[in-house]
């Protein structure tokens, strides 16, 4: 009987120890496992690995202890610039959008990008212009406001320092907090059909309109039938100079690697050769689930038809 699986992960890294306090753990975990529920409720109910993953990521969108979609950190004009992609093994098809604003799901953005257009990539205006069209829920900037977040931007908006996610600290402190903003799932459904699914605010104040590796098929977000669906999490511009996510798919294909040694080729042997800090999550379409990390932590979950449910904080 085919197995169904879903991993989620809420980004790469560590909060520092002394900002995590039981109260915040508590909303992280909650997050984690509404999103979790979420996205394995489509698979009990026979649905596709695809809606899977886009209703798994919706969760964490609208959650603002995320950075993705109302959670999106402050980019160096004091906005949020939003990226997401998502992927079909089924028959390689994907969707992605790059520095999006205002719109609150980037992650349906990119669905419809991969559904209804003739193309797979869309950036900036021209992806709200579509948003418009394919009536995009949007919102106003006051939507995507929150106080720790603008305290994070307000410590470095002057200088042309950047910070990977969150933080309470000061300047000082702000790079002692390595906690990678991205979130991501992969899932396999009733049919043997895998799908992934990333999305991502970026780096807070980040400028010269920066794109990661979230939104670039085969770097951040990849899923082929014959191999596996990855999302990955981490400093970007090593995954994206790596290939992270397809790199796994052809060791698997070229090599006959499993999915958990090929995961653990490229995040623990590849990435840090090219000083790559971070993770993926991964499953194939026999239903196996792997979720590798070189970071400190990764937020991460899983559940499958074998009744497993893991949800992680971070570890030491």
């Amino acid at each position: 009987m085919q197995k169904l699986s879903i991993a989620i992960h809420g980004g790469a890294g560590t909060i520092l120890k002394e900002d995590m306090t039981p109260e915040l753990e508590a909303a992280y975990l909650k997050g984690l496992n509404e999103s979790l529920n979420a996205g394995y409720a489509v698979l009990e109910e026979g649905g596709t690995a695809i809606n899977a993953v886009k209703a798994a990521i919706v969760i964490l969108e609208d959650n603002l202890m995320f950075n993705a979609g109302r959670g999106a950190v402050f980019t160096k004009k004091g906005v949020q610039e939003m990226d997401a992609a998502i992927m079909n093994g089924k028959d390689l098809a994907a969707g992605a959008v790059a520095a999006v604003r205002n719109v609150r799901n980037p992650i349906e953005l990119a669905a419809e990008v991969m559904l209804n257009s003739n193309h797979v990539f869309l950036s900036g205006k021209g992806a709200n212009d579509f948003a418009i069209k394919q009536g995009i829920k949007l919102e106003p900037d006051e939507f995507f406001f929150s106080q720790f977040r603008y305290d994070q931007w307000k410590a470095i908006r002057d200088s042309d320092n950047y910070s990977l996610d969150h933080t309470h600290q000061g300047l000082e402190e702000l790079f002692k907090d390595k906690k990678f903003g991205t979130v991501g799932a992969v899932a396999c459904d009733v049919d043997g059909n895998i799908a992934a699914a990333t999305s991502t605010g970026g780096m807070t104040n980040k400028k010269y309109g920066r794109i990661g590796d979230s939104p670039l098929i085969g770097c951040g977000t990849y899923a082929n039938n014959k191999t596996c669906a990855i999302s990955c999490t981490g400093h970007g511009e090593p995954f994206i100079r790596a290939v992270a996510a397809y790199d796994v798919s052809c060791l698997m294909e070229y090599k006959s690697m499993s999915l958990q040694q090929a995961m653990h080729e490229v995040v623990m042997n590849k990435l840090p050769q090219m000083d790559g800090e971070g993770g993926m999550i991964g499953v194939d379409a026999a239903g196996n689930v792997a979720m590798v990390l070189n970071s400190a932590g990764m937020y991460r979950g899983m559940r499958n038809s074998d009744n497993e449910n893991y949800v992680k904080i971070y570890h030491d």
